[in-house]
């Protein structure tokens, strides 16, 4: 699996090279363990040593590596880390959408049935890339939209290891059949309805049901790993 190019558009070159790091990370094509060269790396990119470090300086940031002299060592995204990470997820998106029913949700509500009648368009031509996108823009609007400086800043933090773990996920679900892939779409349009209730107790139920499917999805590819 390669990182979509489509998705390194106004990327520096150091956040592209973090990128494909990370994705080889996540999907354990570099295995802990592995020393990560800022001159290999650099000649890889056919690039200087800086945007390397850059990109390193991200990974270790996100406890992916451990940085050493010239260089680094990978120290992985075990299944556990995983689940870590979305359960902190799980707790964003909580309180995020919960935020959201007490606010005017007419402005997200539609920007979020857009958003998810362009997964319908992408689940129709097996667009994975495309989907997986979609996918976390739909969550990270909710996210956003909450306006709280605090939660923002915390999803900012993992925003980029969430998008890398729901490409691979997606991938997954693709390869499950459309039934799969129309189930996903159902427990999103699940969430809007829930905010378009305004009811927190039923957006409370709704997120945490997501959730649970969602551990379900990262079980079932993590043991696949």
């Amino acid at each position: 699996m390669l990182y979509p190019s489509s998705w390194l558009r106004g990327a520096s070159l150091g956040e592209a090279i973090s990128c494909e790091l990370r994705l080889g990370i996540v999907t354990g094509k570099l295995k802990p363990g592995e020393k990560l060269s800022e001159n290999g790396i650099a000649a890889d990119f056919g690039t200087s040593r800086s945007p390397v470090r850059e990109a390193l300086r991200t990974l270790s940031g996100e406890g992916l590596i451990r940085l050493e002299r010239m260089g680094a060592v990978v120290v992985g995204l075990g299944a556990e880390e995983v689940r870590e990470l979305y359960d902190v997820r799980c707790l964003i998106e909580s309180f995020a959408q919960e935020r959201l029913s007490r606010m005017d949700r007419e402005p997200i509500l539609a920007r979020l049935e857009r958003i998810l009648d362009r997964m319908e368009l992408a689940a129709k031509h097996k667009d994975i890339e495309e989907f997986a996108l979609l996918d976390f823009t739909f969550h990270e609007t909710i996210v956003e939209e909450a306006n709280h400086s605090r939660i923002r800043q915390l999803w900012r933090s993992i925003r980029q290891l969430v998008l890398t773990v729901m490409l691979v996920t997606t991938e997954d679900v693709f390869g499950e059949g459309e039934a799969r892939v129309a189930a996903v779409i159902g427990k999103h349009r699940a969430l809007l309805d829930s905010l378009r209730s305004g009811d927190e107790t039923e957006v409370r139920e709704q997120v945490r049901t997501y959730f649970a499917d969602s551990f379900a999805t990262l079980d079932h590819t993590l043991g696949r790993a």
